[in-house]
């Protein structure tokens, strides 16, 4: 008898790599996937931090069973040896990304380097690697961590908000094209979510100013953006390709 009851959402028997899982959202998304029977796979480049949101898997089943690996998903040996060593999974979820705020006059090649390294390219290339290798099953299911900001800017977030578009785009074409086995991609579009990395652009007195411009007056827990992943990675959205789900407050109401 299974040791969770119906469920439509469940994780049950289903193996999941997260990239990005060392901390934020892509380490809450793990915790809580393990809390619905996933096997984990998870993986970032901060061993330490990687290890916290290892011990903090949920294994009340038997039969679950997780895995860390480090990797930089920059570099291209990591990505390949990444992409030999796990198993077949169902769901990959690529959560990895970084920010950097700069003016666009002042933006640099460097710049431009670090952040579609970090939110496109790592992206693009280890789902390029893991179709290939057909380390993804039949009816498998990608979710990319884009942002709200795909859809709109701000001073300072060009780099960002491009790559986010970027990435959102990538996901659509994708979905057409692996629709034929089966093979599902959405994308979870954040606003600001209680991060250390979205956090860290702002003071206290920004932050409270910001949270109003929010309909429901307060930023993001993670745990609701992984809940949000949860439905994408389940059977509970079978039929949901090609998708951008927006996870704001309301604040593209506005």
């Amino acid at each position: 008898m299974s040791a969770f009851p119906y469920n439509p959402f469940s994780l049950e028997g289903k193996t999941i790599l997260i990239t990005g899982a060392s901390s934020g959202i892509g380490a809450e998304t793990a915790i809580q996937c393990s809390k619905l029977g996933a096997n984990l796979i998870i993986t970032a480049r901060n061993e330490p931090r990687l290890k916290e949101t290892y011990n903090q898997l949920c294994c009340d089943n038997p039969s679950q069973h997780h895995r860390l690996l480090l990797a930089d998903l920059t570099n291209e040996k990591d990505l390949a040896d990444l992409a030999d060593e796990i198993e077949a999974i169902d769901g990959l979820v690529n959560n990895a990304g970084v920010n950097r705020v700069k003016p666009v006059s002042f933006v640099k090649n460097e710049d431009l380097e670090f952040i579609f390294q970090n939110n496109l390219f790592s992206c693009v290339n280890l789902t390029r690697l893991l179709i290939k290798k057909k380390k993804l099953k039949k009816n498998g299911s990608i979710v990319f961590t884009s942002s709200v900001s795909a859809f709109f800017n701000a001073p300072g977030r060009a780099l960002y908000a491009s790559s986010k578009a970027a990435l959102t785009s990538y996901m659509r074409s994708f979905a057409i094209e692996l629709a034929d086995k089966n093979i599902r991609a959405n994308a979870v579009h954040p606003g600001m979510v209680n991060t250390k990395m979205s956090m860290g652009n702002l003071s206290e007195k920004e932050r409270e100013k910001d949270m109003m411009s929010y309909p429901l007056k307060r930023y993001g827990k993670p745990e609701e953006v992984a809940w949000a992943i949860i439905y994408l990675l389940s059977d509970a959205s079978a039929w949901t390709t090609g998708t951008s789900m927006i996870i704001d407050g309301g604040f593209m109401l506005k």
